[in-house]
């Protein structure tokens, strides 16, 4: 039974993968979270062009639909979105441990530079070139997030609806102080209301 066990721990989805195989995938999952984690600055949503790159192009381990559905996910339920994209990433390719070993990875960079910095932040924030550093990292961190939007734009608005739905977003989050929480489950609230709306009018077109 505890054989068993770690097996379904292992991988959910492939109780007969080869597991040296299996061991492979994992470490090259923890690797590229880590390199992921060392080099992003911003946040989650400043992540989205290197998750892009690094998980869709290079190693085709999600799809781009996958990962902007995952980045959905990960804005409507707690926890930090790059994270949750993590967890989501590793659980797909390798099941629970997985999720398991990218989170831990997508997490490992940050311990270790705030580890390093902690004792010394509050001599080192004011050094002239340390300033000038984190300037350039602003921006550099504006670019990654004014990308992140061109590609969520082209992904998600596909039709005069999704317009409507965003200009709506965008006027109460920033005109009126709405809470964005709100404004995700209203979302998905008129999201799953849509779904069935279009399967009944479907259902009676058929005659069903």
């Amino acid at each position: 039974m505890t054989g068993r066990f770690w097996e379904i721990f292992m991988n959910e989805n492939s109780s007969d993968e080869n597991t040296k195989g299996g061991a492979k995938l994992l470490a090259e999952l923890f690797i590229a979270f880590v390199k992921i984690g060392f080099v992003t600055f911003g946040g989650g949503l400043a992540m989205l062009p290197i998750l892009e790159r690094e998980l869709c192009q290079k190693r085709g381990w999600v799809t781009q639909d996958e990962l902007i559905d995952y980045y959905a996910i990960g804005q409507a339920t707690p926890g930090i979105i790059a994270v949750n994209v993590a967890t989501f990433c590793g659980h797909k390719l390798r099941g629970v441990l997985g999720g398991v070993v990218a989170t831990l990875a997508i997490v490992t960079p940050s311990i270790i530079v705030i580890t390093v910095l902690a004792a010394s932040i509050n001599s080192i924030d004011q050094i002239p070139i340390v300033q000038k550093a984190l300037t350039g990292i602003n921006i550099a961190v504006a670019a990654n997030l004014s990308c992140s939007f061109l590609k969520l734009f082209k992904k998600t608005v596909a039709d005069f609806f999704s317009a409507i739905l965003l200009a709506a977003s965008f006027a109460l989050i920033f005109f009126f102080k709405v809470n964005a929480a709100m404004i995700i489950f209203s979302a998905i609230f008129l999201g799953i209301m849509i779904y069935f709306l279009n399967n009944l009018v479907g259902k009676k077109s058929r005659g069903e």
